[in-house]
């Protein structure tokens, strides 16, 4: 089975390794302790230049996806950064109040976002009604969904995710993430899936100065090679 994995990272280091270990596809952000926000301009030129599709995540600001005018406004602007830099898609969603998606919204940055790669990402999550969300999902043009199935992690929303690979029948991807590894990949295995999403990330102590003035936390998490040479032998086995 030919399944494409895609890691998520948010610097320099974290694409250089993700890229040599084997990733199919990159998700460009930054700061992902938050989820992943709007990656820079900068990371995005340097990520161009990777072999692999690299994918920006458009989220101007951590919490909800109940975005502003001034916030959709800076993501149309950030959408043409990814463009402009050479990215070969974006990755973004937005919501109603009410956990729906805003179609009205989505519409506006799907069209500015036209010829690129096109991912909801987990504001699906938020959904009250995953198939009413999935059909909207397709009508809008989005290739896949990143989606742990509504639960917290995609191990324990399995159930979901493999109705909702039935439901799109290959009108569009569904692609499992959130906590997926080689420790918990195995509670997908019924799911159907053609494509998995994960940080593989590792713990790593940091100390020193910029530690103690609070410019970087105790506890950072690096992108590890051997994390997904792991996952990947395990969802190509």
């Amino acid at each position: 089975m030919n399944v494409r994995l895609e890691v998520c990272v948010d610097d320099a280091a974290g694409l250089a390794v993700a890229v040599a270990a084997g990733a199919d596809r990159i998700e460009l952000c930054a700061a992902l302790a938050l989820g992943g926000l709007t990656p820079g301009a900068g990371l995005m030129v340097l990520a161009a230049k990777t072999a692999v599709p690299v994918f920006a995540m458009i989220r101007p600001r951590a919490g909800d996806f109940c975005w502003s005018s001034d916030e959709v406004a800076v993501m149309s602007h950030d959408i043409a950064a990814a463009r402009a830099a050479g990215l070969a898609g974006v990755v973004l969603g937005a919501s109603l109040p009410d956990g729906r998606l805003d179609r009205e919204v989505l519409g506006q940055l799907v069209g500015q976002a036209a010829g690129l790669g096109l991912t909801l990402h987990r504001c699906f999550d938020l959904v009250p009604d995953p198939f009413e969300a999935l059909e909207m999902a397709i009508d809008l043009g989005f290739q896949r969904i990143l989606t742990s199935g509504l639960a917290p992690t995609a191990a324990e929303g399995a159930g979901l995710l493999a109705q909702l690979v039935k439901a799109a029948a290959g009108r569009i991807v569904i692609m499992p993430g959130a906590g997926v590894g080689p420790e918990t990949v195995g509670a997908l295995a019924g799911v159907g899936y053609a494509e998995i999403h994960a940080s593989c990330a590792s713990p790593v102590a940091q100390a020193g100065p910029a530690v103690a003035l609070g410019f970087a936390p105790p506890v950072a998490r690096q992108t590890d090679a051997a994390r997904i040479r792991a996952l990947r032998k395990l969802v190509s086995g």
